[in-house]
């Protein structure tokens, strides 16, 4: 597991890369099939924030945590401590091999903003990733580790691009297409 660290705003020093470094290979002690772990820490104002994103080898899912406080070394520890407790929640499901092969990569790309003038909303980012066949169970999933309200996954039962969503009442929306 390698962890690769940047700083956005934010002078990266070595005792810095170090301390992130050391608290994020006790995650190496749940699993060889973590891969290579990416951390952005960035300053915004009053806020010290640290985003740590590690995607599982062995079927394709991504653990993600952030957190930020006031002070960098606290949201360290606190993001190790949240991708912790993800990890025991959820260890059975993660690291349990399965028969697919996983390909689950990101890439963001993003869009070049116009000047408008009349403010109307536009699109400034777009998100690029492959899609894994997985159930419905397997999407809940990943959504809860990724701490997103929605998913956008290809259902591996009915072969069509779904959408499942967090209800406000907690349960889970699943919007499938319906072709006419």
């Amino acid at each position: 597991m390698q962890v690769n660290v940047r700083g956005k705003n934010i002078e990266l020093t070595p005792a810095l890369r170090e301390y992130v470094e050391k608290r994020l290979s006790k995650l190496q002690k749940f699993s060889d099939d973590l891969g290579d772990v990416q951390v952005t820490l960035l300053v915004e104002k009053d806020n010290q924030k640290v985003e740590v994103t590690i995607p599982v080898k062995v079927n394709g899912l991504i653990l993600r945590g952030e957190e930020a406080t006031g002070d960098m070394y606290t949201s360290i520890d606190l993001v190790v401590d949240k991708l912790e407790k993800q990890i025991e929640k959820y260890k059975g499901k993660l690291f349990e091999k399965r028969q697919r092969g996983a390909g689950g990569k990101t890439v963001q790309k993003p869009v070049e903003a116009g000047n408008k003038e009349d403010g109307e909303p536009q699109v400034v980012k777009t998100k690029r990733f492959a899609v894994k066949p997985m159930s419905v169970e397997e999407a809940i999933l990943q959504m809860n580790l990724l701490g997103h309200n929605f998913f956008v996954f290809s259902n591996a039962e009915s072969d069509q691009v779904n959408v499942l969503y967090r209800r406000k009442d907690g349960n889970y929306g699943l919007i499938e297409p319906d072709f006419i």
